[in-house]
């Protein structure tokens, strides 16, 4: 990938944020999935405050229960001023749900900026997907988690092979925003803190 590719441009990037939902969490190593929520959190700012659209998925809910609280409230905060647009989905990829290719074509976005659960299944589908239809993939490896430490690390390797940049959610915000002393910059440096 080109060096432009690897940069966070808010006008091409879209949120996808994949199946972080509470019965899922609740088989997570805990401090794998503080940081995955955080740092989820972080980023579903960071799209409110640049106007980047958002897709949050849910893998069989009825069975793995809605999004996770914390988050769940965030997308439910940030509608008022963002793009949130919701799939439930049986499939494993999040591209492959039904509806999922039209909303992407309406939203028009190249750059996808992808967290979640697990790791090494339904995040890296949903990466391996994206890059497969041409898109530039970015995956802050701190917001992503798996049951254990050897699948998160399998998935981020696969996912790396594959095309995507593997980065962390402070590179992002601070490539996203591009100058310090703004009102954004402001804000998102104190969740970061």
């Amino acid at each position: 990938m080109k060096p432009e590719g690897m940069q966070v441009t808010p006008a091409r990037a879209a949120l996808l944020v994949v199946d972080i939902q509470e019965r899922l969490a609740a088989v997570m190593p805990p401090e794998a999935m503080a940081a995955c929520e955080k740092n989820t959190l972080i980023l579903i700012e960071l799209a409110r405050r640049l106007g980047l659209p958002v897709v949050a998925s849910e893998q069989y809910p009825r069975g793995l229960g809605p999004t996770v609280p914390a988050l769940a409230a965030a997308l439910a905060r940030a509608e008022g001023g963002l793009d949130v647009h919701r799939l439930e989905k049986l499939e494993f990829a999040t591209v492959e749900a039904p509806g999922f290719a039209a909303l992407s074509e309406r939203l028009g976005r190249t750059q996808w900026i992808v967290v979640g659960m697990e790791s090494h299944v339904c995040v890296w589908q949903t990466v391996r997907g994206l890059l497969g239809r041409g898109a530039e993939v970015q995956v802050p490896a701190d917001a992503v988690c798996s049951r254990t430490a050897d699948n998160r690390a399998t998935g981020l390797r696969l996912m790396e092979r594959a095309g995507a940049v593997v980065t962390s959610t402070e590179a992002v915000v601070f490539d996203a925003l591009g100058r310090a002393g703004t009102d954004e910059f402001k804000a998102l440096s104190r969740l970061i803190k």
